[in-house]
């Protein structure tokens, strides 16, 4: 549907408002709304009632009245400041060229030459042959010549170059850093009776109390007023490692508490700066670029000094300063500084499109080179939103009281598992106090805490009975209901006072669309698609087995993942880890791209380096298809690029081609083969 908004003038923040609001339409799946043409593009499901109700929507729509949550950073502004840059440099040069008497034009262009000889002449007294000198060199020989009109040309295009160069990085930067600003809706604030009460994350103020468990976003900064915990602030400050935090410490809104728990003193509100502190922190790193891209500007420098070589030879060789000058006149560091870039861009916008966000270029890369893959199992490969079938309960132990107790410890923690126990307890209506005492993220698969003076855990078979030491209730009874406990389901233990109080049986169906994502990643290159899990061999081995996977492991624990993906690195294979849990985090760090699932733990989320925010396993065959497809374009354009401009030269060497033409096609390649790289890859 397309609508034409009837207003004289739409500003980005009213253009923003209005695409944020119709987005969050029911049957909507994207909007597209253009602030300078005032038309609007809804691109809605086909179902009974969705038209009617996107143009009802729009109806009821004022710029005024209407309530929307818009972030604070949408990059349209930034695409209109470089839009409107880029039209008035064009503006500028058309009516310079049509207007202007000559003689002034070469004022204008000697003036303007001055410069970019200057950063020529910089380069080489730092010792560096590099792309400016080849510029300047270029530019020098034309104005020396009279041949001011290609100049200017050659002039006009760098400026342009170096504006969409500028453009492209910035644009990343934005996106990445408005991706990395995790929203953070609700928090646990300490109330002056000492209790936890979940509240929004709005509602907190200076000065207020908030408790952080394991594996959470930190959502605002202040001092640690208590507790010890290991907080991975890489997306704040830059620093690989975790760090120790305990009393007295400040710690930043938006980084992960990897270990231990904390209470923390507010000292700033929502909306205190993070966007700019993560902008300031990834300006600093090169983790944006490739290997590709980095490759493509060494290559453009590398081969200034083989320009100027074999300008100096043709003319030795011809005395013709014409045919000299066509190694001048052409050069390949402007079509592969700027085409491998804006590819990259093109890449990573695609994504978005698809529900998939990708930290950087270098990502994108790691997974189209990838030979393996390894899933981890639930809430990945199986449902999202898993459910309790039954609970069964053990020595004196009342169903409802245990899951009820269950429901209080695991709402600290959120996770597939752990949300099926909140929302049953809620399905039941069993309303939890708050009896426990601290809790505790345990890294190898559960949580302690303690009640009424009895240590409470729940967790993984390894956890309970190996890790903790605890046992069954005495009787010949328990021992039986134990053993005819149901292997088709993930199972999570609860003990109280080192004995088992009831095992939570949940239901954890795979996935309907894993079946085929499966198949499709072996056809699309994958030679080992590899399945870890916590849960027992035995449903480990059916769930391998009925997804076609080649290999699996079971009963595995957090550092299990990381070490497999070692020991592949060792073998010399690439490998792509796909998570979505706390116990996820090591595989998601060491693997060459780390992918989780939005719908996961938050430290997953943080530490990974692609997000994909879809509930469906098939955008992974879309992300290796668009891998695929972005290094193919790019070692396209190599060959493309490398071909035209060698063509050129060589016309020009052999003089069927004077070095003002030849500068022009080099010129227009080079905005054909930029313009071309911005096109969708599939």
């Amino acid at each position: 549907m397309r609508v034409r908004m009837i207003q004289r003038r739409m500003t980005v923040a009213q253009a923003d408002k209005l695409s944020y609001y119709l987005q969050a339409q029911e049957g909507v799946d994207k909007v597209t709304v253009s602030e300078r043409t005032m038309d609007v593009t809804i691109l809605y499901k086909e179902k009974e009632g969705v038209r009617q109700s996107v143009i009802r929507a729009l109806s009821e729509f004022d710029y005024e009245r209407t309530e929307v949550d818009v972030p604070e950073h949408t990059g349209r502004e930034l695409n209109r400041q470089y839009e409107d840059r880029l039209f008035f440099m064009v503006v500028r040069r058309a009516v310079r060229m049509m207007i202007l008497p000559f003689p002034v034009r070469r004022l204008l262009c000697i003036g303007k030459a001055v410069r970019y000889i200057g950063a020529g002449l910089q380069c080489l007294r730092q010792g560096r042959v590099e792309v400016p000198v080849l510029d300047a060199t270029t530019i020098a020989v034309s104005v020396l010549r009279g041949d001011y009109s290609t100049a200017d040309s050659i002039m006009f295009l760098l400026d342009a170059g170096g504006l969409l160069e500028e453009w492209t990085h910035k644009k990343s930067v934005d996106d990445l850093a408005r991706r990395m600003c995790l929203n953070v809706d609700k928090v646990w604030m300490k109330t002056k009776d000492k209790e936890e009460v979940l509240v929004p994350v709005s509602d907190v103020q200076p000065g207020d109390y908030i408790v952080v468990h394991a594996g959470n976003i930190i959502p605002l900064d202040g001092h640690v007023a208590a507790g010890e915990g290991s907080v991975n602030q890489a997306s704040m400050t830059g620093e690989s490692l975790p760090v120790a935090k305990s009393e007295g410490a400040y710690v930043y809104g938006g980084t992960v508490l990897e270990e231990g728990g904390l209470e923390i003193r507010v000292e700033k509100a929502m909306g205190s700066g993070r966007y700019d502190k993560i902008v300031n922190m990834i300006e600093e790193s090169e983790k944006l670029k490739s290997a590709t891209e980095s490759r493509a500007s060494h290559l453009a420098d590398s081969l200034v000094p083989w320009s100027l070589g074999g300008t100096a030879l043709a003319w030795l060789l011809t005395r013709n300063v014409t045919r000299a000058l066509s190694f001048l006149m052409v050069d390949f560091s402007c079509a592969l500084k700027l085409a491998m870039p804006i590819s990259v861009l093109a890449a990573m916008r695609e994504c978005s499109d698809h529900h998939i966000n990708v930290k950087g270029g270098k990502f994108l890369e790691a997974v189209a080179q990838a030979d393996t893959i390894v899933f981890d199992k639930t809430g990945t490969l199986t449902c999202a939103s898993p459910s309790v079938r039954q609970v069964i309960t053990f020595g004196k132990g009342d169903e409802k009281e245990m899951l009820r107790l269950a429901a209080c410890l695991e709402e600290h923690f959120p996770h597939s598992i752990a949300n099926a126990v909140v929302c049953e307890a809620e399905k039941r209506s069993l309303i939890h106090e708050e009896r426990h005492t601290k809790v505790e993220y345990v890294v190898a698969h559960g949580i302690a805490s303690s009640i009424e003076g009895q240590r409470a855990l729940i967790g993984s078979y390894h956890f309970i009975f190996e890790d903790e030491g605890c046992r069954l209730p005495e009787g010949e009874e328990w021992k039986e209901k134990f053993d005819d406990l149901p292997d088709d389901c993930s199972l999570l233990y609860l003990a109280i006072g080192e004995e088992l109080a009831a095992v939570i049986c949940i239901e954890d169906p795979i996935r309907e669309e894993a079946y085929r994502v499966v198949s499709d990643l072996h056809k699309a290159g994958f030679t080992r698609v590899v399945m870890m899990t916590g849960d027992s061999r035995k449903t480990a081995a059916a769930v391998a087995g009925r997804l076609g996977m080649d290999e699996y492991f079971a009963e595995v624990l957090p550092e299990d993942k990381a070490a497999f993906i070692r020991r592949e690195h060792e073998a010399g294979r690439k490998v792509v880890m796909i998570g979505d849990g706390i116990n996820d985090s090591p595989a998601l760090s060491e693997a060459d791209a780390g992918v989780a699932i939005a719908a996961g733990a938050a430290i997953a989320r943080e530490i990974a380096d692609i997000t994909i925010s879809a509930d469906d396993l098939r955008e992974l065959v879309v992300l290796r298809r668009l891998s695929s497809a972005l290094m193919k374009r790019i070692d396209g354009n190599y060959r493309r690029i490398m071909a035209f401009n060698g063509g050129l030269i060589g016309l020009g060497l052999l003089g069927m081609m004077p070095p003002a033409r030849a500068a022009l096609l080099h010129n227009i390649s080079t905005i054909y083969f930029s313009v071309d790289s911005m096109k969708n890859l599939l």
